[in-house]
């Protein structure tokens, strides 16, 4: 795990918006008839609402957060995936992520079943989804952002799955099992980016906090306090080579002609740089998209950073 910092009274500390995780919006979302018609909550992290509509989702009132649950439409039917919650914690409310397995089966159109993993991250995502292929694709990575704090602090709370081993499940291939537990992760990373004359996205990585969580936890971590390490790390003793790459699956984001393309990092930024990106993104699963072990879950709260 990574090391934590102390937090005095000479530093200071800034809730990253909506990162009380008290303010939600319930999606009311009707499924195709033929899967059953019901309506599914499918939860945003945004100013509290409630939308009765199968419309695709923006971000709403400056929420800077997407996540999982998502509305997709394959094959002309439309379904939902729910894994992220949010869950009473005291006078208001935390997020809870959870790994689960989702199906729809229509006879002889359509036979799927995903390993869902719970995930809320800064950016956004490209709604409806059409289809299993390429789910990096469809979400916008990180959001515009040129600080360099010291530290990421967040309370959490950890469930884990007893598997030994996880699942692998994209909905179109055999299940087949995954070497490993599976753990949750919280990872940030501090980007500078940029554009070149055919819209391909390059970057420097400029700042690193990645922490996994082996264990079951009995109750709320408060102010769980991380340190962010800047510039190139692979000498640093913390240095882990899970670290390197952005989780396990390239990422995405929106280039200046509208179109969605991979972030690709070249190299290792200076402590000097200034970034112009932060993604963040907190996950119960760590082996990237249709990866995990059904039963984790991870609770997050009061999500800040420390300068």
């Amino acid at each position: 795990m990574l090391f934590s910092v102390a937090v005095s009274a000479q530093h200071k500390v800034e809730m990253i918006p909506f990162g009380n995780m008290d303010q939600w919006i319930d999606r009311q979302i009707k499924e195709s008839g033929i899967i059953g018609g019901a309506t599914k909550n499918v939860y945003a992290i945004g100013p509290t609402a409630t939308i009765r509509e199968n419309k695709p989702y923006k971000n709403m009132g400056g929420s800077p957060w997407a996540t999982s649950n998502v509305m997709a439409r394959v094959a002309g039917i439309t379904k939902t995936n729910t894994s992220v919650f949010p869950e009473k914690r005291g006078d208001g409310f935390c997020a809870r992520l959870d790994t689960r397995m989702e199906s729809v089966k229509v006879l002889g159109i359509v036979d799927i079943t995903v390993l869902a993993a719970g995930s809320i991250f800064l950016g956004d995502v490209h709604e409806p989804i059409k289809g299993t292929k390429n789910p990096q694709k469809i979400l916008n990575s990180g959001i515009p952002f040129t600080k360099k704090p010291i530290a990421v602090q967040f309370d959490y709370k950890v469930k884990m799955s007893d598997r030994e081993k996880r699942v692998h499940a994209t909905g179109f291939s055999k299940i087949t099992d995954v070497e490993g537990k599976d753990f949750p992760e919280m990872n940030l990373f501090l980007q500078k980016r940029w554009e070149d004359k055919d819209g391909n996205i390059y970057a420097k990585r400029v700042g690193t906090a990645v922490v996994r969580y082996y264990t079951t936890t009995d109750d709320w971590h408060n102010n769980a306090t991380y340190s962010i390490m800047y510039g190139d790390i692979t000498g640093n003793p913390e240095y882990k080579a899970h670290m390197m790459r952005l989780q396990v699956q390239e990422r995405y984001a929106v280039n200046s002609k509208g179109e969605s393309v991979p972030i690709k990092e070249v190299a290792w930024g200076t402590e000097d740089d200034i970034p112009t990106h932060i993604q963040l993104q907190f996950t119960s699963s760590h082996g990237g998209a249709y990866i995990g072990s059904p039963g984790n879950s991870f609770y997050v709260d009061n999500v800040k950073l420390v300068y």
